[in-house]
């Protein structure tokens, strides 16, 4: 069964098995002790780290392992908050970080301190000129800038080193989230803090990487213990840290010639989805980007049951759909690039994909997605392109009543009625669904519409469309 969710958790690279496996015999003793064990293990460690410091470009001394790369993330930002405390207690992070630095930020700003939010063009890359305006325009002192080096659910590549020199120029440290990216080649820039996670390049789970620089000031927040330079307390798995290391620098000797037959795989995916399948939009930035990772969004489509119909053609994928969350709001990525969100699909290719794997998934999607629009009563293509009326008649408003109906149905219901107002008509549709704020824009997009606004109604929100086609 092709597994095609990489982002999401690599499956463990041989080498981690070995070294992980080799580990356990040799690794088991405590590092601190000075007897024959200990110092064995201690060695272990020790090589581990030089590893792993040289694959992210730092000192080994700078460099500590966590219990996961969400700690990382936590203990990282922590610290440097409490050491930068007299210069300020504003955050400065991308619209588009991923959750761990975005519940993060939420708990400085509980504790109250201030955040601020950087936001995205269109592919999900922040402008350098955005970060230095934030920094420049913040009312009060900057403690600590976030960037990821690489978004998780389109792939898009951001301008780390760009953003770390506006950052420098404003005495600020930038803190990079490189858990996609790290696996693929070095972060490059002056940047201050770097964290990442074993479990996306092929190590085991339970290890994470907090690298800080010399010179930044960071004071880790208590409880604290002796290990790991006093910024990790709890005794460290030692197995997993090596076989860690070890399998990043396998997969950086594989990044180059592995990135460059992924990306002609993902290449395929973005020219050929939306010539197979009507009505697709696929998101992230065409160019700088990751090699692995393609993430595409179906109109009319039910982001759950497009993936369970995906699943049981034997293809495991994600989704940044509100579909697929129990929350039923949509992908706060997909939000902050104001993109389709509905029936999305995040595929990430991990290393050693066979390119028939991929064809193969490409005969299977256009079935599926069809399978799930008639099911939902979607339109047809030629239904829902309408030619435009030789004459604009005077505006003529059509309510569509989609309350307590959840993506893609208040989308599916407008593209149905469209049709039926002349040109300079308008449909409202009535909708509390939070996924429709960001569902129905984009299908104006996609379909030559105007989109007019929102105003809150009775019950849930009326979105206006005129119709211009």
């Amino acid at each position: 069964m092709p597994y095609f969710d990489s982002a999401s958790s690599a499956p463990l690279h041989p080498v981690a098995r070995q070294a992980l496996l080799a580990a356990l015999d040799e690794g088991w003793a405590d590092p601190s002790r000075l007897y024959r064990e200990g110092r064995r293990a201690r060695l272990l460690l020790n090589a581990s780290r030089e590893a792993a410091a040289e694959a992210v470009g730092c000192r080994p001394d700078e460099l500590v392992f966590t219990p996961s790369g969400t700690r990382a993330v936590y203990d990282g930002i922590a610290g440097a908050l409490a050491g930068r405390r007299r210069a300020g207690r504003r955050l400065v992070v991308s619209a588009v970080e991923h959750s761990s630095v975005l519940h993060a930020a939420a708990a400085h700003e509980a504790g109250g301190g201030t955040v601020t939010e950087v936001p995205v063009d269109r592919t999900g890359r922040v402008a350098p000129d955005a970060y230095a305006a934030a920094l420049r325009d913040a009312p009060d002192g900057v403690a600590l800038a976030c960037l990821q080096s690489a978004n998780h659910e389109v792939g898009t590549l951001q301008p780390v080193a760009e953003t770390a020199e506006e950052c420098a120029a404003a005495g600020v440290p930038l803190l990079v989230d490189a858990a996609q990216s790290l696996g693929w080649g070095p972060v490059e820039g002056n940047w201050s803090l770097l964290t990442a996670s074993a479990h996306k390049w092929g190590g085991p789970a339970g290890v994470g990487l907090l690298a800080v620089r010399k010179g930044v000031r960071f004071r880790t927040v208590p409880p604290t213990d002796e290990r790991e330079s006093g910024r990790s307390p709890g005794f460290e798995n030692l197995p997993a840290i090596v076989a860690a290391a070890a399998s990043l620098r396998a997969v950086r000797a594989e990044a180059a010639a592995e990135a460059e037959r992924l990306r002609g795989l993902v290449d395929r995916v973005r020219a050929r989805v939306p010539e197979l399948v009507p009505d697709v939009e696929v998101v992230g930035d065409p160019e700088r980007r990751l090699p692995h990772l393609v993430t595409f969004s179906c109109l009319y489509v039910d982001g759950e049951a497009l993936l369970h119909e995906l699943d049981r053609a034997e293809f495991s994928v994600s989704s940044g759909s509100s579909c697929t969350s129990s929350t039923l709001t949509p992908s706060h990525v997909l939000r902050a690039m104001e993109v389709l969100s509905e029936g999305n699909v995040r595929v990430s290719l991990p290393r050693g994909t066979a390119e028939a794997e991929v064809e193969r998934f490409l005969e299977v999607l256009p079935g599926v997605v069809a399978q799930v629009r008639e099911r939902l009563g979607a339109p047809k293509p030629a239904e829902a392109a309408v030619a435009p009326d030789p004459v604009p008649e005077p505006e003529v408003a059509l309510v569509v009543d989609s309350l307590g109906k959840r993506c893609p149905i208040p989308v599916i219901e407008l593209a149905k009625v469209i049709g039926q107002v002349p040109v300079g008509g308008v449909v409202v549709v009535l909708s509390d669904d939070e996924a429709a704020r960001l569902d129905i824009p984009a299908w104006c997009e996609m379909r030559g519409q105007t989109y007019e606004g929102e105003r809150t109604a009775d019950r849930g929100v009326a979105y206006r469309v005129r119709r211009r086609a």
